[in-house]
């Protein structure tokens, strides 16, 4: 993942217009018209780039999302590193190294669901569809379907709920009702 602050060579703690005064010095700095030839198209992927950490980081919502992702994925470095250290310090390498790093990447995305926000939602949701084994049982109902099937009522509910006060669609959430 890029490191936008980086990008923009600011601390991740600056405020909204330290960040647009950055952005701005480095947009007029890598200004594609500025540069001819490689230098040019070197010019116009970093004022892509820039455009692009400007964006995730002047946007409230989206710099909290990113600050987010950028924390999971620094303490999952440090959970890398700390392995390596393991296996460097043990000296044994059975060539399953990628397969306990995977382990411990699922392991921590599991662990870790972002709160507050829609997204919670959907990672949760994501975590139950992972732990589901599709066997060919039909008659067995595990705790993971219950809980999905739950979930998923409650949003049909709310939608249908949501639906029924807007006027518009009023007329057709009675024809649905069957009573």
């Amino acid at each position: 993942m890029k490191n936008y602050y980086d990008l923009l060579e600011v601390n991740p703690k600056a405020s909204n217009e330290i960040i647009e005064k950055a952005y701005k010095v480095l947009i007029k700095k890598y200004h594609p018209d500025l540069y001819q030839g490689e230098e040019r198209m070197y010019a116009e992927s970093k004022t892509r780039e820039l455009n692009e950490a400007y964006r995730v980081l002047s946007n409230d919502f989206l710099r909290e999302q990113y600050d987010l992702e950028l924390e999971k994925e620094k303490q999952f470095n440090s959970l890398n590193n700390q392995e390596d250290l393991k296996v460097n310090n043990n000296s044994y390498n059975d060539g399953n190294r990628g397969k306990r790093i995977k382990n411990k990447k699922e392991n921590y995305e599991e662990k870790e669901h972002k709160v507050g926000t829609a997204m919670s939602i959907v990672d949760l949701l994501k975590a139950i569809f992972k732990k589901r084994n599709f066997s060919d049982k039909p008659k067995e109902i595990k705790k993971e379907d219950k809980l999905a099937a739950i979930i998923t009522l409650v949003i049909v509910l709310i939608i249908g709920v949501a639906l029924w006060f807007i006027p518009a669609t009023n007329g057709f959430i009675r024809s649905m009702i069957p009573f």
